[in-house]
């Protein structure tokens, strides 16, 4: 026998050349275009049959590929190449929204439109608000009729519910800015979007994403003043939206102030001259007192780690309280202040369950250190009050509110009396 290992049989014969499956296609958009516009040129201006045929074609064009070639031909009748201009070597169509009557009927027929096919083929969702954030650079490219045209459709998209507020971001493209094309388009923008919706869903959409607070950039750093802002969109019938950034304003004032005060209690700065500040800060940047008082009592109650324990909290706060009156009583010089406070306290108990039953508690004490009067706790108990806890607060309240009253006819009396 052989020492040597024996060697294992091998394979042989010809190795077949296997096929990338995963080797991408050229990107040719010729042949999609030629059928979108075919489809577009045979249903015409029936926008209902625009949406079948749309519809339709998903099943046999590949949209998903072709996404932004699509929808450059849906809004300006053919590819469009970088800046706005269309592609020459490409057929197009006269049946697009670029070409459309220039009115709020129709554009919101061609919203209808982008809403079916969205809807139908929901993967377009993603393509199509980039597309838009693109037209929006574009728009030194088109004509005013145009960007009028998609400034209607995108507010009312957006009033719908079919584009986010993120795609405005587009619109604070720095030589757009500087073209004055920004503002122009935000005004027909929003325009449509109020007319669909209102103030407050437009503000509700604007905050989600944090639009709110950035739509001074619409205009050149050297226009970039509240009273600008106003003036311009005033003069434009958007009122709405002047006092909409107003308001955004200053609750960023208001915020900013609060996070000052706080920091300044932490530090131990003096009473005397955090009421200084506030009352300087009233001065410069027009706030009232009723926000003043607002603002310092959301500084308080923020100052301190409240106890979990509902049996504990009241005593604390009592102590919490008694501490930084002066500060509240600083801010409470008229009736309205007084209440705004009350009201303020109200809304704190209630958002805070294991102050639910310190409420009447907390009123008490600021009734006792002349921080709110008998008349704002008797206004507050019969008319000013918040929904929020209502029924538990007045129990809470009832005899304190009797007391008062009681006191009050007692006081009338002997005024009565000195006088026969």
């Amino acid at each position: 026998m052989s020492n040597q290992k024996q060697q294992k049989p091998t394979l042989t014969g010809q190795r077949f050349k296997t096929r990338k499956r995963d080797e991408k296609e050229r990107f040719d958009p010729t042949q999609f275009q030629e059928s979108i516009v075919q489809g577009l040129n045979q249903t015409g201006t029936d926008l209902e049959a625009v949406a079948k045929f749309l519809d339709s074609s998903g099943a046999k064009l590949d949209y998903r590929r072709y996404a932004e070639t699509l929808f450059d031909i849906l809004v300006a009748g053919g590819m469009l190449a970088p800046g706005g201009a269309l592609s020459d070597d490409m057929t197009r169509t006269h049946f697009c929204l670029f070409t459309a009557p220039e009115d709020v009927k129709t554009m919101k027929a061609y919203a209808q439109v982008f809403n079916k096919l969205i809807r139908r083929y929901k993967y377009l969702e993603k393509g199509f608000e980039e597309e838009i954030k693109k037209l929006l650079l574009f728009l030194k490219g088109f004509s005013e009729s145009e960007r009028n045209k998609l400034a209607m459709l995108t507010g009312i998209l957006l009033a719908n519910g079919n584009l986010s507020a993120l795609i405005l971001s587009s619109l604070f493209n720095e030589n757009l800015v500087k073209e004055g094309l920004s503002p122009a388009f935000a005004v027909m923008l929003f325009k449509s979007w109020i007319s669909e919706k209102d103030i407050n869903s437009v503000a509700a959409s604007l905050r989600k994403v944090g639009i709110d607070s950035r739509l001074m950039e619409l205009f050149p750093v050297n226009k970039r003043s509240s009273d600008y802002f106003s003036k311009y969109f005033t003069d434009a019938g958007l009122k709405e939206l002047s006092d909409l950034a107003h308001n955004q304003r200053s609750l960023g004032t208001r915020k900013e102030l609060q996070k000052e005060i706080q920091e300044q209690m932490s530090q131990g700065i003096s009473f005397k001259e955090i009421i200084a500040y506030g009352r300087e800060e009233i001065k410069k940047s027009s706030i009232s007192e009723q926000k003043m008082i607002g603002i310092m009592w959301t500084s308080v109650m923020s100052s301190v780690e409240w106890n979990k324990k509902e049996e504990l909290v009241t005593e604390q706060a009592i102590k919490h309280l008694k501490q930084h009156s002066p500060l509240l009583k600083a801010f409470t010089t008229q009736g309205l202040s007084e209440l705004t406070l009350l009201l303020r306290v109200q809304e704190y108990c209630y958002d805070n369950i294991h102050f639910m039953k310190t409420f009447q508690k907390i009123v008490l004490l600021l009734y006792k250190v002349n921080v709110v009067s008998e008349e704002a706790v008797l206004k507050w108990y019969t008319e000013a009050h918040l929904a929020k806890g209502k029924s538990v607060f007045l129990e809470q309240m009832k005899k304190f509110v009797e007391w008062l009253k009681n006191a009050e006819e007692e006081s009338e009396s002997e005024e009565e009396t000195d006088e026969d």
